[in-house]
């Protein structure tokens, strides 16, 4: 059976930056020298387009005159810059798709059409595609929003950057019977970090899958993968990579593919 979500994570850190990326990783991926979040899926679809992700991009050999569609988590700059979306936009064959919450003020860019999202409204995106924004618990002022991808009867939820969840999201992932989940996890395995207003820790993560499960948003062999991590606030990647096995989930690296 044909695989419904191929994803390609050009990036799986928060707002910080390995000091190795300005040099010797400059073109090629590593597990310990994360770049700003980012996720490619299905080739044509990319989530964020913040601080590294034409350098991603080139590093992943992915033509961005190929990209249709780029949704918006939030404007803070490691998810949104506006001129690495220009040069997306302007490579383009034809004018591409901008997703973004419907508060999110970002003007005009060329050979681009802004599509301002209602929260908990579904939105074609091609013939078989459809798209829900939901809101985050992160800075309100960058006008955060999560996903739901759904194709083919498969649903991806996609939500870097924001704590827990909002009580109007936490009810409308009820039965939503996902079978990916990219879930923040900007801190590492301990307690008492002052960020978990709005980013998880791999503490509260543990907390949250049992009742992800309780509800329904998410069964037993739901993919389940920790991404948008601080490189200072967690340990190595194979450290990391154990702690999440033994929470059923994965842990994401730049480069990593993976297909549903």
């Amino acid at each position: 059976m044909e695989n419904t979500f191929s994803l390609k994570f050009l990036g799986t850190s928060a707002c910080e930056f390995s000091p190795k990326l300005s040099s010797e990783y400059k073109d090629c991926f590593d597990k310990d020298a994360r770049r700003s979040s980012a996720l490619l899926f299905n080739d044509t679809f990319l989530i964020d387009c913040g601080i590294y992700v034409l350098e991603s991009l080139r590093i992943a050999d992915v033509a961005i005159e190929n990209i249709k569609n780029v949704f918006i988590t939030h404007l803070h700059r490691d998810h949104f810059i506006k001129e690495n979306l220009q040069k997306i936009a302007k490579a383009a064959k034809s004018p591409i798709n901008v997703w973004v919450r419907e508060d999110a003020d970002i003007g005009e860019v060329e050979n681009a059409k802004i599509i301002k999202m209602k929260s908990f409204e579904k939105y074609r995106v091609d013939e078989d595609l459809f798209v829900v924004g939901m809101p985050a618990n992160h800075d309100p002022n960058s006008c955060p929003q999560h996903f739901i991808f759904e194709k083919n009867q498969k649903k991806m939820y996609y939500g870097c950057d924001g704590g827990w969840f909002l009580n109007k999201t936490f009810k409308f992932l009820s039965d939503a019977d996902l079978d990916v989940a990219v879930i923040d996890s900007t801190v590492g395995d301990y307690d008492g970090d002052f960020r978990i207003g709005e980013h998880n820790s791999i503490s509260m993560i543990r907390i949250m899958l049992p009742s992800l499960k309780t509800i329904k948003a998410i069964r037993d062999d739901s993919v389940v993968i920790l991404s948008h991590m601080a490189p200072s606030l967690h340990k190595t990647h194979a450290e990391t990579e154990k702690i999440a096995k033994e929470i059923g989930a994965l842990a994401a690296y730049d480069g990593m593919e993976i297909s549903i």
